[in-house]
């Protein structure tokens, strides 16, 4: 089966990661940086808006199982794609919405779904969502990678009843 790489910014990317973690055909997951002009960025780079990355989630999934289309669903289900450099609570360039491409077909295929989303009415506001060749990829420190799952499993190992 063909396996192919995708990588989507849409807010804070543990979030992100823990959503397209869920789907089949998903293979792995990371989390890191794209989109910038500096080298090896750090977290705290990154969060002090000096990088101009964004925080992205990197994907391998087999095509047959999980088609880019559904991964552009879920994309699009995730966040708010009219909101610039802002999702919820969070804010700065680092959150922006954002679809780097690896293929040519990945390229149009983003750029016909982001079409059709805006002229479906879905939202009252203009979609902002970028779609731009894939760059270098920056992985984040381990502490990020899966962080919901690694903070579910701390917390479950913690619990006094759950040790009786």
């Amino acid at each position: 089966m063909p396996i192919e790489t995708a990588t989507f910014g849409a807010g804070c990317f543990w979030g992100v990661e823990t959503a397209f973690g869920k789907l089949a055909g998903v293979l792995t997951t990371s989390v890191g940086y794209m989109g910038g002009h500096f080298e090896q960025p750090l977290h705290l780079d990154v969060c002090a808006r000096i990088t101009g990355h964004a925080e992205v989630v990197q994907i391998e999934y087999e095509t047959a199982i999980a088609p880019y289309a559904l991964l552009l669903t879920t994309f699009w289900d995730i966040h708010d794609p009219t909101t610039l450099n802002r999702q919820g609570p969070d804010r700065g360039e680092q959150y922006r919405s954002v679809i780097f491409y690896h293929t040519p077909e990945q390229a149009q295929v983003a750029r016909r779904s982001r079409s059709e989303l805006q002229r479906s009415g879905r939202y009252a506001n203009a979609i902002v969502t970028q779609i731009a060749p894939a760059a270098a990829y920056w992985r984040a420190a381990e502490e990020h990678q899966r962080y919901f799952e690694k903070k579910a499993h701390r917390l479950a190992s913690s619990d006094p009843l759950r040790q009786a």
